[in-house]
């Protein structure tokens, strides 16, 4: 397994004659053995970035280093060899459809100059290893599209990577496929100690399988934490944005917000996610509270309590209520509406 550091880098294209910087000047550090997430709308940089990793884009400034080997300093001929350890899987398989499963994973095997009389065991072992060792000899259309990109997995996985880089590898899969995809993504990065670097547009993505998460904007990476501190406490608008649809929480049509009606949703991190905060609240305030929304999500095991309540009834009570959210340990990061 390899680190990964970004340096300075940037990437901008001649589009007829103009300038455009697709990457902004970067610098980004990737641990070893983790799994790390790039999120970002359509044309925000990030498979530019993805691919400036491996050097399938050229940086026009910066170092790009993977391990201990400084990829913009390499010869064409040690930047070939090291490519060999940075496998990737890609969003629509890449698969060459007249060759069975077992042929597209030799492919790459070949290309490396592995040894032949490996290469049938070395199929063998990972097909095995993405459960697929009953569609040895299947082509890529009997295949389904979970199917098809385990074999993508497979075949990135074939020269025994440090680095695995994963192109949108399943916006192109329907939801329940997904699960599958990341669980082996998981398993895999668990037991190889594999590097991984995800790049996707769902943050339901990055909330299932991401240790720490880059979210870029406009050509430049705007906010990087690890999944938790994201989902609990984005600074950014954009990072806002994506961690709401997670949340999905809307206010009824039907309820209109006065001095005497209120919508609050409320955070609880960790150890506080778990409590009954209701019943402290009830208590507490000569209120009507309501529960319109909640739900605790667990993000790399760690839960997060969210709660969207109504709240009405007199206007300095609801003050008093306010206060007591904003003091209490725990519920630092209530987000008020209305």
């Amino acid at each position: 397994m390899s680190h990964i550091e970004l340096k300075g880098v940037s990437k901008t294209y001649d589009v007829k004659g103009k300038s455009v910087e697709a990457v902004k000047t970067t610098d980004l550090s990737i641990r070893s053995g983790e799994i790390f997430g790039l999120i970002g709308f359509s044309g925000a940089g990030k498979s530019t970035l993805l691919r400036l990793i491996n050097l399938l884009e050229v940086p026009t400034t910066g170092d790009v280093i993977v391990g201990d080997d400084n990829l913009t300093k390499l010869s064409k001929d040690k930047l070939r060899v090291k490519r060999q350890k940075i496998g990737m899987v890609f969003q629509h398989f890449n698969l060459i459809n007249s060759k069975t499963v077992a042929e597209n994973i030799k492919f790459v095997l070949k290309a490396a100059k592995y040894p032949k009389e490996r290469m049938d065991a070395r199929v063998d072992e990972l097909l095995t290893l993405v459960g697929l060792s009953d569609k040895r000899d299947a082509l890529p259309k009997n295949l389904s599209g979970g199917q098809k990109q385990r074999v993508g997995i497979a075949r990135a996985l074939a020269n025994d990577p440090e680095v695995l880089l994963c192109d949108e590898a399943t916006s192109a899969l329907d939801p329940e496929i997904t699960k599958e995809i990341l669980k082996l993504l998981k398993e895999i990065n668990k037991t190889l100690g594999l590097t991984i670097v995800l790049i996707t547009h769902e943050m339901e993505v990055i909330k299932e399988i991401a240790h720490r998460v880059g979210v870029m904007s406009n050509g430049e990476i705007i906010e990087v934490d690890d999944v938790y501190n994201i989902f609990s406490n984005p600074t950014h608008e954009v990072t806002k944005g994506f961690v709401q649809e997670i949340y999905n929480f809307q206010v009824p049509p039907h309820i209109k917000t006065t001095n005497e009606n209120r919508i609050i949703t409320l955070k609880f991190a960790k150890d506080t996610a778990e409590e009954n905060h209701l019943n402290q609240l009830y208590k507490l305030f000569d209120l009507n509270i309501s529960i319109l929304n909640g739900r605790i999500e667990y993000i790399n095991g760690d839960p997060l309590g969210l709660l969207m309540l109504q709240v009405s009834g007199d206007e300095a009570e609801i003050g008093r209520f306010f206060k007591h959210i904003d003091d209490r340990i725990g519920l630092e990061r209530a987000e008020i509406y209305g």
